[in-house]
């Protein structure tokens, strides 16, 4: 039965450390769909059926190619199962969302909401308000954030515990963000006690990573970021990216120290490699004069 090949498959993932949600969830949906169909093997022209129903040519491609993987593995096991072709939806092209760069004004506004929100006298319009300053201070990923215990709060910053990949990092923090952070732990404790998390909802638990999003993405349509519901716009991720630009346009415009800012940019993101965190930097204003300058400077010194 595909059912039982594919808990080994999961189990097998899952004990290797991968998380493995997304695709465990795909192959699910797969098997039901083959299952249905009376297949007790994988069958490339039922991949490919299945794939071919999603909505867009990315997912469509990401279904493909999870069962190819899912089919490959299988197929050593026993040769009936088909693995289809990698391009049998077609060739894919990676295409990067581009990410959004707040302004000083814009983070005002989105914490402006948020500390406006009800119901009045909760602790709901602080949380989301630390929460956001606080991934906008740090560019910490919203996972992390959410992650974040009472016992994180350190002397000397906050500890990001178990990340995505897997280690833990100390994130130092401004003196203004401790205070801010600090003036949410008073309030905190006044209406809500015994829970270990950091962020707290109403009810005392953590909000969840959807909570949190659909709330980011109301507020941002409410002050005009964002289009109707379903349309693209800034994103909560976007927060990240522009901590990265801003501090990329504080440092000091020569090659020695842009090198070790971004070397301490990385460590500090939590990047597994130095080379993800050129994904985070995006051209702006203040970078292009910036690079502008250089240039000059570089023209002048060859002239002379």
């Amino acid at each position: 039965m595909l059912s039982d090949d594919l808990a080994r498959y999961v189990a097998l993932h899952q004990a290797l450390g991968f998380k493995f949600r997304t695709q465990q969830l795909l192959l699910r949906m797969f098997v039901s769909y083959a299952e249905r169909h009376g297949d007790n093997l994988i069958k490339s022209n039922r991949v490919i059926a299945w794939a071919a129903e999603a909505p867009s040519p990315e997912q469509r491609r990401n279904r493909l190619l999870t069962v190819r993987r899912f089919a490959i593995a299988m197929h050593a096991e026993d040769p009936g199962h088909e693995a289809p072709a990698a391009e049998a939806l077609g060739r894919g092209l990676f295409r990067r969302t581009q990410p959004y760069i707040y302004s000083v004004e814009e983070i005002a506004r989105l914490m402006a909401a948020a500390a406006s929100l009800g119901p009045t006298g909760t602790l709901r319009p602080l949380t989301y308000s630390t929460l956001f300053g606080l991934l906008t201070a740090t560019g910490m990923r919203i996972s992390e954030a959410l992650a974040l215990r009472l016992e994180d709060v350190t002397e000397d910053g906050l500890i990001i515990n178990n990340t995505k990949f897997k280690k833990s990092r100390l994130i130092p923090i401004h003196t203004t963000t401790r205070a801010a952070i600090d003036r949410y732990l008073s309030a905190r404790s006044l209406i809500i006690a015994n829970t270990a998390a950091l962020f707290v909802a109403n009810a005392g638990t953590p909000p969840s990573y959807d909570t949190v999003s659909a709330l980011f993405r109301q507020i941002s349509r409410k002050i005009g970021l964002r289009g109707a519901p379903g349309q693209p716009g800034p994103r909560i991720h976007d927060l990240r990216h522009s901590f990265a630009v801003r501090s990329l346009e504080q440092c000091s415009c020569n090659d020695a120290a842009v090198s070790r800012h971004v070397l301490a940019l990385s460590t500090y993101l939590g990047h597994a490699h130095v080379s993800d965190t050129y994904w985070y930097l995006q051209a702006t204003p203040g970078l292009m004069a910036q690079i502008a300058d250089a240039g000059e400077t570089f023209g002048k010194a060859g002239a002379e």
